[in-house]
């Protein structure tokens, strides 16, 4: 049975075009080909990323952070209640009006009252300034070396230039040693994000961000594996550019250079929607949809790979919506953050209850309390 499994995961026609089979892609002849077994290397490589992100969010961003005065702020935190504690875990961090009403009853507290502790809850839960500001450190520094990586892993290539080089003599293209680290990097980090998604930072776009992530892992499988590899790696130069100006403003945002960060957030602004919304979709998807039909007959994996191409597309359809709304608020108003976070509640109490316990400490409460309150 597994073997009859292997055959069709294996089938020819799913991965080639036809007239192509996998022994036309054995290494000779002075060519190289990429091989699936090479992408078991990306799970160490994930790892060594990890590793690599835990040393420098702790030796190098955190000391920058107390050397910019990034501090946490401080928070109330929600008074020991196991009732409300168990709801919180078990059932729901933001009850509905008609649970609040039913856990008054059983707290014996006021409404106001319950609903500030299920507010100092949920911001206990929340990441502190601190932590997306290493975050968002290791991603731009990140994304900038792959960038450049990738720059220089391209500057010289004829595909680059001329789209259409993209497809000359394929699927019999050799692979290149620049090709082969850019995949193994890009496919480590994005695989590394997958597994740091319990300690990241959690947004808004959580589901968008893992479908995301599975989408381009995906990609750059199925690419590596059917030797879309010039493709691909022109795919991930095209995303790598904007995203560092996306965490180098955050990083400045978070320092408080509110000024320098708006303007980066609009240069990035400008970026995204040139290489998300026009580059990519008007050149590398028409690159991959189109060319390729004057080169060899459509197969499975021909369409496979211009599908996961136009969810990628939808998603950047998603975010530039987001982003346009926050671009607006850099340029005409305002912008106090980012529209994907979850951002910290006002969980103070309202001045008729504070006075109500400042009379409590006052010694006030004690006729009420002899009045058997």
């Amino acid at each position: 049975m597994l073997q009859t499994v292997s055959e069709w995961l294996w089938w020819e026609r799913l991965w080639l075009p036809t007239n192509v089979s996998w022994s036309d892609l054995e290494d000779g002849e002075g060519r190289v080909y990429a091989k699936t077994s090479q992408l078991h290397a990306a799970l160490p490589c994930a790892l060594c990323l990890l590793l690599v992100r835990y040393l420098f969010e702790r030796y190098l961003a955190t000391p920058l952070a107390n050397v910019w005065g990034i501090r946490d702020s401080v928070r109330l935190t929600a008074e020991p209640n196991p009732l409300l504690e168990n709801y919180f875990r078990c059932r729901a961090r933001a009850p509905s009006q008609v649970d609040v009403r039913s856990l008054c009853k059983k707290t014996s507290w006021s409404e106001r009252r319950v609903q500030v502790w299920f507010k100092r809850r949920r911001n206990q839960e929340r990441p502190g300034l601190r932590k997306m500001f290493c975050e968002a450190s290791w991603r731009c520094v990140f994304y900038t070396f792959a960038f450049v990586y990738g720059v220089l892993a391209l500057y010289d290539k004829p595909w680059l230039y001329n789209l259409r080089e993209v497809w000359a003599g394929f699927p019999r293209q050799s692979m290149l040693p620049s090709q082969y680290f850019y995949y193994l990097l890009e496919m480590g980090f994005y695989l590394s994000l997958l597994l740091s998604l319990t300690f990241d930072v959690k947004r808004k776009d959580f589901k968008e961000q893992v479908i995301h992530h599975i989408a381009t892992l995906t990609l750059l499988s199925f690419s590596w594996i059917s030797n879309y590899i010039r493709i691909g790696t022109l795919v991930m130069a095209a995303h790598d550019c904007a995203d560092i100006l996306l965490e180098g403003a955050k990083v400045l945002n978070y320092a408080k250079w509110h000024r320098t960060a708006n303007a980066m957030f609009v240069v990035f602004t400008v970026l995204f929607m040139l290489t998300r919304l026009v580059i990519f979709p008007f050149w590398l998807i028409h690159c991959s949809w189109v060319y390729p039909m004057e080169e060899f007959a459509p197969f499975f994996g021909y369409y496979f790979f211009n599908v996961m191409l136009l969810v990628l597309q939808m998603l950047h359809l998603y975010w530039a919506v987001l982003i346009s709304r926050m671009a607006y608020k850099c340029i005409f108003s305002k912008l106090e953050g980012d529209e994907r976070s979850d951002e910290e509640e006002d969980d103070s109490d309202s001045p008729r209850e504070r006075d109500n316990k400042l009379s409590h400490k006052n010694g006030t409460g004690a006729r009420d309390r002899a009045n058997g309150h």
